[in-house]
């Protein structure tokens, strides 16, 4: 599979595996460590033909400064993005891919658009973040579920977040 590619199938599940089916129980946080989520994704991207994934996440930290580990429907780490004011880095298998901003890095991995990594420390809050882009529903929020449509650009995508409010 192209580098390319390869990129853009680990950006896709990373965005999916946020959205799932089924959350992960937290453990407390010591005091004064960056706010945490552990759950499931899910993404469906309106292309033809359709694509979807899903997977497991643990997202900490902050807009500017954190980590997104994401896991395997089994629980094995796939990917793990971790991002700076200064850089973003993805580290897949044996592979590591350092970019300028995690937005940069995000584009590159979804095929030109940026993924809403930032936004979601807002959304998993039940805060409204406007994205580009991007529309959140934080109606069922406190219940642990996100549901972010991206409207343009095209082609659309649905991004599902099951967690553990």
């Amino acid at each position: 599979m192209p580098r390319r590619a390869s990129l853009r199938v680990v950006g896709a599940a990373m965005l999916g595996s946020l959205l799932g089916a089924c959350s992960t129980p937290k453990l407390p946080a010591p005091p004064g460590s960056p706010p945490r989520w552990s759950g499931r994704f899910s993404l469906t991207i309106q292309s033809e033909p359709v694509e979807r994934w899903s997977a497991g996440f643990d997202l900490q930290g902050s807009a500017t400064e954190g980590e997104l580990e994401i896991h395997s429907p089994l629980g094995q780490r796939v990917a793990l993005l971790q991002w700076t004011p200064q850089q973003a880095e993805l580290q897949q298998g044996g592979q590591r891919t350092v970019r300028r901003s995690l937005d940069e890095l995000t584009s590159e991995l979804s095929g030109g658009w940026a993924l809403p990594v930032a936004a979601l420390f807002d959304w998993l809050r039940g805060r409204p973040s406007p994205v580009g882009g991007w529309e959140a529903d934080l109606s069922l929020q406190p219940e642990g579920r996100v549901v972010a449509r991206r409207l343009h650009p095209l082609p659309a995508a649905e991004l599902r977040l099951v967690f553990e409010p």
